[in-house]
């Protein structure tokens, strides 16, 4: 293990999409949500602390000033709610779960599981994640040779996962079942339509009601693997989250889930967790797989590291390289691209005025490249992370405020365990060197998945030469 020393020279500065020089037309906006929401936002966005842009009678305000993120996000969060579209487009796939639920629903929802997800019940839920990733090294180090597809292979690897620590069981039995569901409502019912847009909530569109069977079968999915479980007395000892969301008491009511509340709280862990880490996990080794010299770096720390299932836990507070890596890769792939509120009301914010109605868009994308807010934006820094804290409200890859991402913890812990596994056991590189884009529609992807040379890494292996600062 090591101390928390700089990290190596910056090899890397990956490729974005193009920039527009203005605001596009609401026409080309809404083209943009549909198929790379990355690319909405002027240049100017990533300068300026806010921007305006009135259209067809709407008004669209983004927000990168830090008293203007802590208006909306946290001082007077009860005015801006989620928009329309994005109600309609995560209903079907988390129901009403803790992700879209409002008022005192929410408020009893967050009470209840917030324990369940605290940082002192990591070491439980970490074996589970150390588990799965050892498995995963294995399979790979049995199949070597040909490129790899890792992005299939981190999303499969998040899935397993999620049902491991939701279920303490093997996924071999409903992963096809939950992969070929997700992956169906990511392709075909989560992209915006123009419709989702500008329908009023309780009209219906054709996409609702395949959306409407897609959540049937979904939810029925769920069902189906919670009831060998609700079968069982309740566990004296937690095994993993589904004991802890049994178990689990409003601190104020002291009422527990029912059986509905269990299954959505159940799929919104399994449909958001698993995407959003699968795809975080893909983007730290593509920017490992780039700059060589900062993969022997993380290499350095994980090479005698513990990371079994019984020790993971103590090892996990001694990965701070690998961490930074993440986090940084956080940074520059934000899973969530764009946080979106509507104006119940009026309001000022940050000196503008936002009328009822108006849209507010929060982009972690543009804040974590914004030119005030960052040294070198655009560039993979693999040690940013072991400085001083980034400014408040600067850095928000699990959003803030009261609806800040409960789980953000065990999903850090999980990328940070299955990255340290990844490299301890492979030196990674690009199979080519086409340039890979990120997309950003509901999360943010690689335009098209690479393939990745495995090689296994050992002592005797031919090392990375490591430049220095």
């Amino acid at each position: 293990m090591t101390d928390p020393v700089p990290g190596p020279a910056i090899e890397f500065r990956p490729p974005v999409p193009a920039i527009p020089a203005d605001h596009p037309s609401f026409l080309r906006f809404l083209s943009a949500a549909r198929t790379n929401a990355l690319q909405i936002w002027p240049a100017a966005a990533y300068e300026e602390p806010a921007l305006v842009h009135r259209s067809l009678g709407r008004t669209r305000v983004l927000m990168n000033a830090a008293e203007g993120i802590a208006r909306v996000l946290l001082d007077n969060p009860a005015n801006y709610r989620r928009s329309p579209a994005s109600i309609r487009i995560l209903r079907p796939i988390v129901g009403n779960g803790l992700l879209l639920s409002e008022g005192e629903a929410w408020r009893h929802q967050r009470r209840t599981i917030a324990p369940a997800l605290a940082p002192r019940m990591l070491p439980v839920l970490s074996r589970h994640i150390a588990d799965s990733a050892t498995r995963a090294a294995a399979r790979l180090g049995s199949a070597l040779g040909a490129p790899v597809d890792l992005l299939r292979v981190m999303q499969e690897l998040a899935l397993d996962v999620a049902g491991r620590s939701m279920f303490s069981l093997e996924t071999a039995d409903h992963q096809a079942a939950m992969r070929g569901l997700l992956t169906h409502y990511a392709e075909k019912l989560a992209r915006p339509h123009l419709l989702d847009m500008i329908l009023p909530p309780h009209l219906t569109s054709p996409r609702d009601l395949a959306r409407r069977r897609f959540s049937t079968e979904w939810m029925g999915l769920i069902e189906r693997m919670m009831a060998p479980r609700l079968a069982e007395p309740e566990a004296a000892v937690p095994r993993d989250l589904f004991d802890l969301l049994r178990a689990a008491r409003d601190p104020e009511t002291g009422a527990a889930f029912d059986r509905a509340a269990l299954r959505d709280q159940t799929a919104t862990m399994i449909a958001a967790g698993h995407e959003t880490t699968g795809v975080t996990l893909f983007w730290a080794l593509y920017l490992l797989a780039n700059a060589p010299g900062a993969q022997d770096w993380v290499a350095a720390e994980v090479a005698e590291a513990d990371l079994s299932p019984e020790a993971v836990g103590t090892t996990l507070p001694l990965l701070v390289r690998t961490r930074s890596v993440v986090q940084e890769a956080l940074r520059l792939y934000p899973a969530a691209a764009t946080l979106i509120r509507q104006a119940v009301g009026p309001d000022e914010v940050a000196g503008v005025r936002i009328p009822k109605g108006a849209l507010v868009f929060i982009s972690p994308w543009v804040l974590h490249r914004h030119a005030a807010l960052w040294r070198q934006p655009h560039d993979f820094v693999a040690d940013r992370f072991l400085g001083a804290a980034p400014e408040r409200f600067a850095y928000l890859p699990f959003g803030a405020g009261p609806r800040v991402c409960v789980g953000a913890q065990f999903a850090l812990a999980e990328a940070t365990i299955i990255l340290a596994a990844m490299i301890q056991a492979f030196t990674v590189r690009m199979a080519d060197a086409r340039p890979v884009l990120p997309v950003s529609v509901v999360t943010t992807q690689p335009d098209a998945a690479p393939g990745f040379f495995l090689a296994p890494r050992t002592a005797s292996a031919p090392r990375h030469a490591r430049p220095d600062r």
